[in-house]
This record gives C-alpha cells, structure tokens and sequence, in this order.
C-alpha cells in the first residue's frame, strides 16, 4: 500500500486525513509533532508528506527546510496559515500549499493521483 505521512496540529484534522486517505487507496501515518515527524521522514519509505504549517515544537517554515534535508519528494501543505501566502509557501520546494477553508480534497486528490501506482499483489 503506499504511504504518506501526515504531520498537523490537530487531532480532529489527523483523524479526518487519515480517514480520506484510507478511502483514497493510502496508508497515513500521523504525527502532531514536528519532532517525531522528522524522525519518520528521515528514515521511512514513504509516498508524499503533507503537512500543516503550525506546531508546538517548530515553526512551519522551519520545519519544511529540515524536511527537505533528508526528503526529496512531493510535499504537500494544508493549512489554515496558507491563505496569502501560497507563492511564499511555494518557493520553499513544496508541491502545493492549500488552504483548510478551500476545497482542499478536490487539490489534494489531484497530487496523489501523480504518485506510483500501488504494487498488484499476485
């Protein structure tokens, strides 16, 4: 199954990706700390991460700098604190930053549908 890692600050928002993903064909594995998510993203196998932009333990735009560190795939941003500030987000190696209040699923499909196939099981 492929898997993304899905790093936000609210748990209501984490159960709710974790939830679309499974009806979208993805594993999620959730992290509400910048800390424990970098640890993951350094040494996992995973598809794409989409993260929020607020934390308790990092700024946002930090946080995506360390990711690029050990990561170079699709990184995805949703987030309330996008609004404005899309072509900044942008400029940091990211996918796409979208915001909660739009109709983020609509976007977000689109990017997971550009990632490799699941592997057939025979």
């Amino acid at each position: 199954m492929r898997k993304i890692i899905h790093v936000d600050n609210s748990a209501f928002f984490r159960k709710f990706m974790k939830s679309f993903l499974a009806r979208e064909g993805f594993e999620a594995e959730s992290f509400d700390s910048a800390q424990d998510a970098n640890m993951a993203i350094a040494g996992g196998d995973f598809d794409m991460v989409i993260v929020g932009l607020t934390f308790v333990d990092a700024e946002g735009e930090k946080f995506l700098g360390k990711i690029r560190q050990s990561y170079d795939g699709p990184i995805v941003v949703i987030s309330s604190s996008v609004d404005n500030r899309e072509e900044e987000i942008m400029s940091m190696g990211v996918k796409d930053a979208i915001s909660k209040s739009g109709p983020w699923q609509d976007r977000l499909r689109r990017h997971l549908a550009t990632l490799k196939p699941a592997p057939r099981r025979a």
